[in-house]
């Protein structure tokens, strides 16, 4: 009998030992709807931490709705910190994040269209309204390359109409215009798969409104470093260069299964993904 109740005993302290581990490798992480760059990044980070233990729980929202769930600790990560210009306001207000490191180099936004389209200036578009229909299809409200192609038009003197919606719904809009050859405008950003897909360009923006290369960043809440002293080590290490962002977000978008496609981008980059954990 006291055997009996040695072995129970031994097993209930291993199970709440077990769950207590679990609990404590849990982190939750955040992406915005549509930002393909983002999501592959935390989707590929997702799987390669479980190969580690680790529960991450993912969440969408707007970008300012992350930050603040970060601030408030209830949002561990977000990798997709554009700066200095699009979230560079953003992140102002917040006290309790802070960067990780830079995952991301020459990254950039702007007004893109096919190549076919023979014009290659911002300036240049009021001369074209007519083949354009005067309108830029846009993402959606709020977001900071919205409010930058607002500044645009005023500062251009555009007589164009910014049309917002969804990311998928501008990716799809522009998809109908290349098929059919009409001249279209959108609101876009590298790295992103469209520029796998299309032959595409940025218009030269003179005066700089959507600012110059930036690059992205891994931030997190107060206290991650010291609450999870190893993931933070990956999260200042994890950096995609052109080739390797290319390579993933081609991947991603051609695959139908997001998870099985981060998996199987995981178990072939292992190599890339165990450098970053593994450096001081």
């Amino acid at each position: 009998m006291i055997k009996h109740k040695l072995l129970v005993i031994t097993i209930l302290c291993n199970i709440l030992l077990s769950c207590g581990e679990r609990i404590n490798k849990r982190i939750s992480m955040g992406m915005v709807e549509g930002w393909a760059e983002g999501n592959a990044m935390t989707l590929v980070t997702k799987e390669f931490l479980a190969q580690k233990d680790y529960h991450v729980v993912t969440h969408k929202a707007a970008p300012n709705l992350l930050l603040a769930s970060m601030d408030n600790g209830d949002t561990d990560v977000f990798m997709n910190v554009w700066l200095p210009t699009t979230h560079g306001d953003k992140i102002a207000p917040f006290k309790n994040i802070f960067s990780a490191g830079v995952n991301y180099e020459d990254a950039k936004l702007g007004l893109v269209v096919p190549k076919y389209v023979d014009i290659n200036s911002i300036e240049e578009l009021n001369d074209k309204r007519d083949k354009f229909g005067s309108k830029i299809i846009g993402i959606e409200r709020g977001s900071g390359m919205a409010t930058y192609t607002d500044s645009v038009l005023l500062a251009y003197k555009l007589n164009y109409r910014q049309l917002n919606s969804s990311m998928i719904a501008m990716a799809s809009e522009l998809q109908k215009a290349v098929n059919e050859k009409r001249w279209v405008v959108v609101t876009a950003w590298q790295p992103h798969w469209l520029f796998g897909r299309f032959d595409l360009k940025f218009l030269e923006d003179p005066k700089k409104i959507y600012g110059d290369t930036e690059h992205i960043e891994t931030f997190v809440r107060k206290d991650f470093d010291k609450d999870f002293p190893e993931l933070y080590r990956y999260f200042q290490h994890a950096f995609f260069n052109e080739e390797i962002m290319t390579d993933l977000l081609t991947k991603m978008e051609a695959g139908k299964n997001k998870k099985e496609t981060a998996k199987r981008w995981v178990e072939e980059h292992q190599e890339l993904l165990h450098s970053w954990w593994g450096k001081e």
